[in-house]
């Protein structure tokens, strides 16, 4: 998609409906609902069109992932007596030809291809620049009623003293290595740094992850001090609640200096991946000649209909700083389009927003932490089940996890479930219902669900706000 305009046409007057920067699953989105509203929308892409999950973020990494949990999986099924097996990845290189050829055909299907079913779609290939008229790309500014910002994020790089002194990999550049090395040295423990040191590892590579605080520091301390325990149970170093003081070259690899424990420690690797989070692409926009603010953390600040400060220009998923899960995104864009058209009557909720990150066990979440209902002025109670009662868990021999349920204690509405535990992410929805449809602890607690399942440990965690599961027989209700 390299020419200019490839498909689409404009308005009589010469201009748009809705301008739409950024290609990716935002900005795809807003384009796809803005032409079936009736709009002509200039959907403007610049770098490779797709964006971050099919090209750089969940796609590629999800695949290598699960590569890698083939592998564990095999070496780990002597738990079950009478059992041996084992595997090796033998090429990394095929591994990441395969992943490559996965991440290609997808941009193709879900991208490219669909552009000529949409003929009020005008794609422009350029850098985009927000004018009091306009957008302005590749010298001409083209006029538009309504503009929608959505450009991403891209990986942050961490302010530790040497660091941009020395070769480092991000969450992009680690997904392209042909060659594993030695040793990987993972700065930052947020649900990137996790996963990827977790597949590392598996995949036979020496890692160190290291964070100023806890694991998911975000989420509930009970899952962080339990998946640092799976974790370094598997042979990696978790080094938490470090200070960063700076990093050196140390012949081929780095090494990293840091405070930990009242003393001062070097950590050397082969190779550093830094994954401290992503910072919105706001670069180049002109966000302040169009009276755009910006938040602390870089994001473009939006109201609760995905309106910026200014009245005709919207902002969704990544560039906005928050919620940067790509199906919001998709829901942020398609939103952002049915607002700028039609009168902002719709307004954006993220309150039973799930979010999964994808270790092994999965760590799976929605709603409130104990935390933030605490802060929010609820009267809390907690539950929190060990997944040794749960009999899918039992069955399967691997009871490493639990489940965590947040209610209001005066009116036993749930408020969040905090999960970690195979396929978790595939149960969480469960409880995302659960929260969008108000039910209370007690509701979800009498609710049938199916035995020997993992999402049936919803129902025991709910359950263990009244009573001992450990005292019920199997499928007791």
């Amino acid at each position: 998609m390299a020419s200019n305009v490839t498909t689409g046409f404009k308005n009589g007057n010469g201009g748009y409906d809705l301008a739409v920067i950024g290609a990716g699953s935002a900005g795809f989105s807003a384009a796809i609902q803005g032409a079936e509203l009736g709009a002509q929308v200039a959907l403007i892409g610049t770098g490779t069109i797709g964006g971050t999950c099919v090209n750089v973020g969940c796609v590629p990494s999800k695949t290598l992932i699960r590569a890698a949990e083939s592998v564990h999986h095999a070496r780990a099924a002597s738990r079950f007596a009478g059992v041996s097996s084992e595997a090796h990845i033998t090429d990394w290189a095929a591994l990441i030809a395969q992943k490559d050829e996965l991440v290609t055909d997808l941009r193709q299907a879900k991208y490219i291809d669909i552009l000529p079913s949409y003929n009020n779609i005008a794609y422009m290939a350029g850098a985009a620049r927000l004018t009091p008229t306009g957008v302005a790309i590749n010298g001409t500014t083209i006029p538009v009623k309504k503009t929608i910002v959505a450009t991403g994020a891209a990986a942050a790089i961490p302010n530790i003293p040497g660091v941009e002194d020395v070769p480092y990999l991000t969450s992009t550049t680690a997904l392209e290595l042909e060659t594993l090395p030695g040793s990987l040295l993972v700065i930052g423990a947020g649900y990137i740094g996790v996963e990827l040191a977790q597949m590392f590892a598996r995949a036979g590579v020496a890692v160190t992850l290291v964070c100023r605080s806890r694991l998911l520091p975000h989420g509930e301390p009970e899952i962080s001090a339990a998946l640092a325990g799976i974790l370094a149970g598997e042979g990696m170093t978790v080094r938490a609640g470090v200070e960063y003081v700076r990093i050196d070259q140390a012949g081929n690899g780095i090494a990293l200096t840091v405070n930990a424990d009242g003393r001062r420690q070097t950590i050397k690797a082969d190779k550093l991946l830094v994954a401290i989070g992503r910072r919105p692409n706001t670069e180049g926009l002109d966000l302040d000649r169009l009276a755009v603010d910006v938040a602390p953390n870089g994001g473009i600040l939006v109201d609760d209909r995905l309106r910026t400060t200014n009245p005709d220009i919207y902002a969704v998923g990544d560039v906005t700083g928050r919620d940067m899960f790509v199906y919001m995104a998709a829901y942020g864009g398609k939103l952002a389009a049915e607002n700028a058209l039609n009168g902002d009557s719709r307004r954006y909720d993220a309150s039973a927003m799930p979010e999964v990150t994808f270790t092994d066990p999965q760590v799976a979440t929605v709603g409130l932490t104990e935390r933030a209902a605490r802060e929010r002025g609820h009267a809390v109670k907690t539950s929190v089940l060990a997944l040794k009662h749960v009999p899918r868990a039992l069955a399967s021999r691997n009871t490493s996890g639990l489940i965590k349920l947040v209610a209001d204690r005066k009116t036993d509405r749930l408020l969040g479930a905090h999960m970690l535990a195979a396929e978790a992410g595939d149960s969480i929805q469960t409880a995302a219902i659960a929260i969008k449809c108000a039910m209370t602890a007690h509701d979800l607690g009498n609710t049938i669900f199916p035995y020997l399942t993992m999402v049936e440990g919803l129902k025991l965690a709910a359950q263990t706000f009244e009573k001992d599961v450990s005292k019920l027989s199997c499928c007791a209700g």
